[in-house]
């Protein structure tokens, strides 16, 4: 071995063991401060650590051990942060990347759902329905003209036809597809065809009588009611409660008539328990509402 690197090999020798003094130094640091405090400390403190060494069998130059002692005082070997920076905040973030990185996939992944989801359930079915309506506004309206025998019910289905592209050229898709329901109810109510009887089976009554809720002493009479399409099926309606406004899908209903209406159709079923002329109104096709052939207000009740 070349002499150059046996002192390389040697100063590097002495300095791992300057390290270990200084380290021995700091883990007792009660024998430094008792003796580092006082005048001779230098020396007393140069005998107890050859006695440390010794007792665990190390030589230790007294060269060496002057080292740690001045490395001790000088922090030499002393580890100080660097000053807060925003470079050091970016270290510190890095060797912590693996903490705030699971973070950043959770949110991306949570992202990423929520992104799919908005997808699937809004965007994908709005655009869907956005392309629908103008459809539906043509083929509904079509089917109104055609079918529709009163002028007064195609003006209104036309305004609520416009009013509905308008909101859909806004983007007010609620809107618009509220006024293309309503269109298509009308639509339905056209084309729909049934006739209106009393109901005339031994087990249900024919007709009942309520009193006003404003008006004690009073007494409105209703025909219970159905009605047949053309294929004797009983049609379920919707029907509106006079009583409270409501509206109720129903396939059996009270019809308000005058009391002698009310009494002759109950002398009629008394006689022999079938009520002979039950066909009390027609809807035809291309109207809203029914014609009776009895005297009625029209007026509804859903339950009794």
């Amino acid at each position: 071995m070349s002499t150059g690197a046996k002192n390389s090999s040697t100063s590097l020798d002495e300095l791992m063991v300057a390290m270990d003094v200084v380290d021995t130094l700091r883990h007792a640091k009660h024998l430094t401060d008792r003796e580092l405090d006082f005048d001779g400390r230098r020396e007393r403190l140069l005998s107890r650590l050859r006695e440390l060494y010794d007792a665990q069998g190390i030589d230790v130059p007294d060269h060496i051990l002057e080292e740690g002692i001045s490395a001790l005082e000088e922090e030499r070997f002393q580890y100080a942060p660097p000053p807060k920076s925003w470079r050091t905040r970016i270290a510190r973030r890095w060797v912590k990347r693996k903490r705030w990185v699971k973070r950043l996939r959770f949110f991306a992944f949570a992202g990423t759902v929520i992104a799919v989801m908005h997808l699937f359930t809004e965007v994908l079915p709005n655009r869907n329905l956005k392309n629908e309506i103008p459809q539906r506004i043509d083929n509904t309206m079509k089917s109104i003209q055609s079918v529709s025998r009163d002028k007064n019910i195609v003006q209104q289905a036309s305004s609520t036809a416009q009013a509905a592209r308008v909101a859909l050229k806004q983007d007010k898709l609620d809107n618009a597809k509220t006024l293309v329901s309503e269109l298509e109810y009308i639509n339905n109510q056209l084309t729909q065809q049934y006739i209106i009887r009393v109901i005339s089976r031994s087990n249900q009554n024919s007709g009942v009588w309520r009193t006003p809720p404003n008006n004690p002493a009073g007494r409105n009479f209703y025909l219970v009611v159905e009605a047949i399409d053309k294929n004797n099926q009983v049609v379920e309606l919707d029907i509106v409660n006079e009583e409270n406004n409501q509206i109720e899908r129903k396939k059996t209903w009270g019809l308000r008539v005058d009391e002698q209406t009310f009494y002759k159709v109950a002398a009629d079923k008394r006689d022999d328990g079938i009520i002979q002329s039950n066909q009390v109104g027609e809807k035809p096709v291309g109207y809203l509402t029914p014609r009776y052939s009895i005297p009625t207000s029209g007026a509804t009740i859903t339950n009794w």
